[in-house]
């Protein structure tokens, strides 16, 4: 498990970010149509996933728009915003911000995303929701780059996910 921060705190995910240089874990995760998605409807794109707690904070709310302004100028990738809101909320958010360029998720259905991944709080004023954390995936599934965020108040390295991708 992964031992992080939350507003300094100690705190604890149920597991480890999969590891570089393996195959990403298969999901099935919940649109914003309310249209189930998995890691083969994005067979042949290069995908970043964006995962964090709450489109409903801060930190992730300028997550959502900093990967959907850097996204625009990325050729065959996809970034995928990734957590437990309830898919009404994050289509509220990026219709209201105009932010056209990522593709919402949510694992609020079963929690089976944040469990295999290993980004699901164990503890916390956040326990069961999706630490920050960004996993890059090339074109075959292969993983190129992660980042299990330290301190969950701060932004991820939007710049070393997307040099990944050179």
């Amino acid at each position: 498990m992964a031992n992080i921060t939350l507003g300094g705190n100690p705190a604890t995910t149920v597991g480890n970010l999969p590891e570089t240089g393996s195959k990403a874990p298969d999901f099935k995760l919940t649109n914003t149509d309310l249209a189930d998605k998995t890691l083969t409807d994005f067979d042949g794109s290069r995908l970043v996933l964006n995962i964090f707690p709450s489109v409903d904070t801060g930190v992730c709310a300028q997550s959502i728009r900093t990967f959907n302004e850097k996204a625009s100028g990325l050729e065959n990738t996809k970034v995928l915003c990734i957590s437990k809101d309830l898919p009404f909320a994050m289509a509220r958010f990026c219709g209201a911000e105009g932010l056209d360029n990522v593709i919402n998720l949510s694992d609020y259905k079963t929690g089976d995303f944040g469990n295999t991944y290993g980004v699901t709080f164990k503890d916390s004023a956040f326990e069961s929701l999706h630490s920050r954390s960004v996993v890059v995936v090339d074109t075959d599934g292969t993983i190129l780059h992660t980042e299990q965020v330290s301190e969950t108040g701060e932004e991820p390295n939007y710049e070393a996910a997307l040099n990944a991708l050179n």
